[in-house]
């Protein structure tokens, strides 16, 4: 469904509701960010207890230099142990920032949380686990489903049972992410009042939803996947993104943007490049228009930020400055 016919159905539902087109206003029309986000978690299909109890093993610790690497299980959905990996910085004590990164697609399933501490050939350098280490932050990262220690079964398989089964993909990994954040609550380093979510490609996806279903996040960080999906279905780029990012009624229901701006009023920063096919042109404006309306609305403007650059689906230096600057402004 085109956004129009969206707008268009919001508005005849408004007139059936006894109201006027014209004469209500837009904030008078939109219901409460807690209904939003119950209406979004629900596309996400079948899945465990959004309050069931959180697990962690802890296997190995690494000293890495300028940062402890620890190695973990968890359990966040009762279902397949997630194997993950919590960072800090070397000799640090109390309560620090700390960052649930997610990682990437790419192709790489057997990488998946691999690249927080070796990188990948589109994302800049160092490695993120040194960088938010020498940030003075935590940060967690973790397999998702089919990545990493959780590979084997291919995407498209796993995709197709899951639809069998009444369950979404994407629903399971973001579901992981948000138990993540739980997981993170359950932590005496960790300060729970300054909470952060990054991620490239596949991972700004992930931190775009997270942000948006879990208010827990202070800041959001995303890169090289800001996408208004009516406009990609526009220009044709479905074929770019890979079978997990597809939620059944999802134009029905939300628009990138109005996804988006249940962020608000909290920090989100975006970083697209304006040759990536992934995040057409067209869609970046769109999405920024409405998302600068959403903040200034809320009384933080200065909260939003999209920058692009010339290149496409790749983290060059100026972003990474751009991300260094506004983690340590905002967290």
């Amino acid at each position: 469904m085109e956004r129009r016919t969206l707008m268009k159905a919001g508005a005849a539902a408004l007139l059936a509701a006894g109201g006027s087109e014209v004469s209500v206003s837009k904030t008078a029309m939109q219901p409460a960010p807690s209904a939003r986000r119950d209406e979004l978690y629900g596309l996400l299909g079948r899945l465990p207890p959004r309050d069931r109890k959180v697990g962690a093993q802890s296997i190995s610790i690494e000293d890495r230099g300028s940062y402890v690497l620890e190695k973990l299980t968890l359990d966040l959905n009762g279902e397949q142990p997630v194997p993950a990996y919590f960072a800090k910085p070397r000799n640090a004590t109390g309560r620090l920032p700390t960052v649930l990164f997610n990682h990437s697609h790419g192709g790489g399933y057997t990488i998946g949380k691999a690249e927080f501490i070796d990188g990948r050939e589109y994302m800049g350098k160092p490695p993120y686990a040194e960088f938010l280490t020498s940030l003075g932050c935590n940060a967690l990262w973790f397999d998702a489903w089919i990545f990493g220690e959780r590979s084997g079964r291919a995407e498209l398989d796993f995709f197709k049972e899951t639809l069998w089964r009444g369950r979404v993909l994407w629903g399971m990994m973001v579901y992981d992410a948000l138990k993540a954040v739980d997981y993170l609550h359950t932590r005496s380093d960790v300060d729970t009042t300054r909470l952060a979510t990054v991620g490239m490609s596949m991972g700004s996806s992930t931190a775009q939803w997270l942000g948006a279903l879990d208010a827990r996040l202070k800041v959001v960080v995303d890169i090289c996947c800001l996408t208004d999906w009516h406009t990609l279905v526009e220009v044709g780029g479905l074929k770019g993104h890979g079978i997990y990012y597809y939620v059944p009624d999802l134009l029905n229901h939300f628009t990138t943007a109005q996804m988006n701006a249940l962020i608000a009023p909290r920090a989100h920063l975006a970083l697209a490049g304006n040759q990536d096919a992934l995040t057409p042109a067209a869609g970046l404006d769109q999405v920024d228009r409405e998302l600068r309306d959403a903040y200034a609305a809320a009384g933080h403007a200065q909260n939003w930020k999209l920058l692009r650059y010339d290149g496409g689906h790749f983290e060059n230096p100026q972003m990474r400055e751009e991300i260094r600057g506004w983690l340590v402004a905002k967290l």
